[in-house]
Order: structure tokens, then sequence, then C-alpha cells
């Protein structure tokens, strides 16, 4: 009964404060501007169910697509154990639905162990190609100190958790051969399962009861644990692109990689312009602050962009694929991702603290994204081709842009000719435009 009790209250306190981190980073997403992703409802269930649960875009590179599908995999069946671990911490029961499945329940846990030592495999393949081949990409500027960290501490977390599985399952296997195992049976004999039924029989026969009865719990407790300190890990985690991976696929982008988008603000501003009866003032309430042309920190961008900032897996593909970080720029799309969840998490805190009209002084073009890295860019697309979860860095990175270039002039040298000329001339030679048909008379 206090075992149940404490399962409980852990339970309570495990799902309630993943319960309140999911809503500051809802609260956070909905900071950003409103852009309309509604439409188009099957293209929409298609894309995610290819890109997010098929994971059609990992397999660009099948070695490490294969790895992390072994994990993906494990870790969804595994969600199976975890109700029955669940059920029988509340109840206090042990393997509640053994009786009652009977060799479904044995083939389900063998499947899990199976998955389990895949899942293994993997967190040791992927440990080592971040800390022993030292992949280029996971050496970046912007992955040291914690998304370093991050990244292993949940392969090392992922490494206990499956010990913790086989413990348990393999300590209950020898308790079963003796007939002193918690779950309800008749007879000796085994559970069956693929894996721990070995390591019941030659890892933990040897043990007294007391022992395995301790290594079980340890174990079970262990698993629980481990469960429930991921969970609410995943918010403060690159890892959290579990969840919002398919919510980010379902709303992604439909339109050609090619199509910009053009801003409402100077839309207009146009149709203003061409129309000599529209009142300037009239369309603007009394009192409403101008809008602003591009963004210059997070509040600026749209709930799609800061959601895509929140799903980014920091897997470095953007930036090994982008052109400009190859040949030395200062520009990595995945680093824009991660400034960018970084400083709406700063001003999600800040507003939650101080209200919405605080300002703390800083913004997300300056504090933490360069001008620098933003004219590197050549809007190729080349790092939203790339991205296994549909992140748009571009858009980011062009909103941006279109702040310095039209709140405050800023633009390299090299496009300042360019534009003067579009401005008079309606293009970017440096001609009249009575002048643009003259090459028809040259010989």
């Amino acid at each position: 009964m206090i075992a149940s009790i404490v399962f409980s209250v852990i339970c309570l306190a495990g799902f309630g404060f993943f319960g309140w981190n999911l809503w500051k980073i809802r609260y956070n997403i909905n900071l950003g501007k409103d852009i309309d992703r509604s439409g188009n409802k099957s293209e929409r269930l298609k894309t995610m169910l290819l890109v997010a649960f098929g994971q059609k875009k990992m397999f660009a590179r099948p070695i490490p697509a294969l790895l992390h599908l072994a994990i993906y995999v494990a870790f969804v069946i595994t969600q199976i154990e975890l109700i029955e671990i669940i059920a029988d911490g509340v109840s206090g029961q042990h393997r509640m639905f053994h009786e009652a499945l009977g060799g479904f329940y044995t083939f389900m846990i063998s499947f899990i162990e199976i998955l389990s030592v895949l899942a293994l495999i993997a967190t040791f393949a992927f440990l080592a190609r971040r800390n022993i081949i030292r992949l280029a990409r996971f050496q970046k500027p912007e992955m040291k100190g914690f998304p370093s960290l991050d990244a292993n501490l949940i392969l090392l977390g992922e490494i206990l958790l499956v010990m913790c599985i086989f413990t348990m399952n393999g300590a209950d296997e020898a308790l079963y051969l003796q007939g002193a195992s918690h779950a309800a049976h008749d007879v000796q004999g085994s559970f069956g399962f693929t894996i721990s039924a070995w390591l019941g029989e030659h890892v933990f026969s040897g043990m007294d009861v007391a022992t395995l009865h301790l290594l079980e719990r340890i174990g079970w407790w262990g698993h629980v644990t481990m469960v429930f300190a991921f969970l609410n890990y995943l918010p403060y985690s690159k890892h959290f692109h579990i969840l919002l991976a398919f919510p980010n696929t379902y709303y992604s982008n439909l339109e050609k990689k090619g199509k910009f988008t053009n801003m409402e603000s100077v839309t207009n501003e146009v149709k203003l312009m061409l129309d000599p009866n529209a009142d300037p003032y009239a369309a603007a309430p009394e009192g409403a602050e101008p809008q602003r042309f591009g963004a210059k920190d997070v509040t600026d961008l749209t709930w799609k962009n800061l959601m895509d900032a929140y799903t980014c897996t920091e897997c470095g593909r953007c930036t090994s694929a982008c052109p400009a970080n190859i040949t030395g720029k200062l520009l990595s799309p995945r680093k824009i991702m991660m400034d960018t969840r970084d400083r709406l998490m700063e001003v999600g805190d800040n507003f939650r603290k101080h209200g919405k009209d605080y300002d703390d002084g800083k913004a997300l073009l300056g504090s933490y994204i360069l001008e620098e890295e933003l004219w590197a860019c050549t809007s190729c697309n080349a790092c939203v081709q790339e991205c296994p979860v549909n992140i748009d860095p571009l858009s980011i990175i062009v909103d941006l842009r279109r702040y310095l270039v039209m709140e405050e002039s800023k633009m390299p040298t090299e496009l300042t000719g360019m534009l003067t000329n579009i401005e008079n001339n309606g293009a970017p030679w440096q001609f009249s435009p009575a002048d643009r048909g003259n090459w028809i008379h040259e010989d």
C-alpha cells in the first residue's frame, strides 16, 4: 500500500510538472504572429505520416536512418510495457496483464526486448559517432557546451533505461523459475521472454530469492524513475522533437520552396499608393502602433517559426548542406534555430514574470544572430530540403534581413548599387528604362 501511494504521488507530480512545461511552451509559441496553415488537410496529413511517422527524409543517409529507426520504434512500442508498469504501480499488483493475455503478453514483451537490444546497439553507435569518430557536423561552434552534453545525457540515459528493463525482467524470470515471482502462476516455469529468459537462466539463476527480489525492484523502480526523468527533461532538450515533429510536419509550408511570401504590411502600403482616393489613416485604429517590416525579435516571427525552433533536433543536416557554411562563412542554419529557441525561452520567461510590455534591452537580431550570418545566406533552400522534420530556417533569415533593409537601411555595400538601380530604373542595371531595347540595334 505504501509503495502504491508513493508511486501515485510520483505519477501525479511527474505528469503535473510535464503538463506545466507543455503549457509554457505553448504560451511561448503563441507569442508569434498568426499565419494560416489550416488548408489542404489531406496533403498535410500525408506529409506528417511520411516525414514524421515514416521518417522519409532521414533515409537520405541510410546508416544513421536505420540506427535512428531502431531507437524510434523501440521508444514507441515500449510505451505498451509502460502502461502495465503504471497500472501495477497504482494497483500494487505485479504483471497485471500476464495472466489475462497469456501468449500474446509473452510475444509483446519479447518483441519489446528485441527492440531494446537494437536500440542499445544504436545508442552505442550514436555515442561513438559523436565522441569517438567525432563527425564534423557535431563539432561546430554552436554545439559546444550544453548541446553536446544534452545529446550524450539522453544516450547514456537510454543505456541505463535498457539495463533497468533487463534487470527487472531477468530477475523476475529467475524468480518465476523458482516459483517465487509476485506474478500469479500455478506451476513453476518461465515467462518465456526472448532475452530475459536466457538472462534469468544464465545470469540471475545462481542468486538467492531475496537478492533477486531486490534486483527486480531496483530494475522496476529504476525504469519508472528514468521514464519520468526523461519525460520532464524533454521540454528542456532538443529531444522534444519526439512530440513536436508530428504537428510541425503537419503544418509544413506546402508551397514550392522557391516561392517567397509578400509582407502584408508592404502589400498594404503599395495598395494605398496605387489608390489616389485612399486614406492612409483610415485603416489603422486610433493609437495603433505601426506594423514592423520584417523581424527584429521572436515576437515578430510567426508561430510556425517558433514551433520550428522548438522542433529542431540539432542534427546539423541543414548546416552540413549549407554552401555558405561549407565555404567557411559564419552562417549555420542550425544555430539560427537554436538561437531562436533560446531567445524565445528568455522572452517567454520575461513576459510571464514582468508582463508583455517588459523590454530587457535585447533582441534576436544583434544579441543572438549577427548581421554577417544573415547576409551569408544564398537563399538556396538546401537547409529546408535537408531537414528531417521540415523546419524552415530560411524564412527566419529572410524576415531578419527584411528588417535590416526596410527598417534600418542596413545592407552590404555590394547590394546598395543594385537596390538603388531597382528603385530608380526598375531594374538591377545602371541604365535608364528607356534604353532597355537599345541592344536590338547593336551590330
